[in-house]
């Protein structure tokens, strides 16, 4: 997903991109990722903490890239990367990364099961078992070890 920064997703003042705004194109960029796996709709359960390694500021070009790294039976564990990238040189910089987790569901709100993910390279399978330890660590975190999710 590409987007570019107007003044109308900036504090004003300093020019600087709102967080909030950057967290709802990681929110739907991600999303589109994990309706397109799941093949209908997703909601989201729930986002990462986001670190902004820099300001983002009015006229930049926002990139946004998501995948899919784990599934379970009704779950999904999407990663998106976010870069600025400048429009005349083209240098990319990274700005921020998010693990969102998304459930499928059904036409009346209830979870549904999504097709399990193919690993077809080295880098999925790394994907998938950092992905697996995050999971992990969220539902100790929430008290539901062993818990449907």
């Amino acid at each position: 997903m590409t987007q570019i920064v107007m003044p109308m997703h900036t504090n004003g003042v300093a020019g600087v991109m709102f967080g909030g705004i950057m967290m709802q194109w990681i929110d739907v960029c991600a999303g589109v990722a994990a309706m397109r796996h799941a093949a209908g709709a997703v909601l989201t359960a729930s986002i990462d903490r986001l670190d902004f390694l820099s300001p983002v500021r009015v006229g930049e070009v926002v990139l946004l890239q998501a995948q899919v790294n784990y599934t379970s039976r009704t779950s999904m564990e999407v990663g998106c990367r976010v870069e600025t990238e400048d429009m005349r040189t083209r240098t990319r910089r990274y700005v921020t990364k998010a693990y969102l987790t998304f459930v499928a569901v059904d036409e009346h709100g209830k979870p549904r099961p999504i097709p399990q993910l193919s690993l077809a390279t080295e880098d999925d399978r790394r994907r998938q078992a950092e992905a697996e330890l995050r999971r992990h660590a969220r539902l100790q975190a929430a008290g539901r070890e062993g818990g449907k999710q």
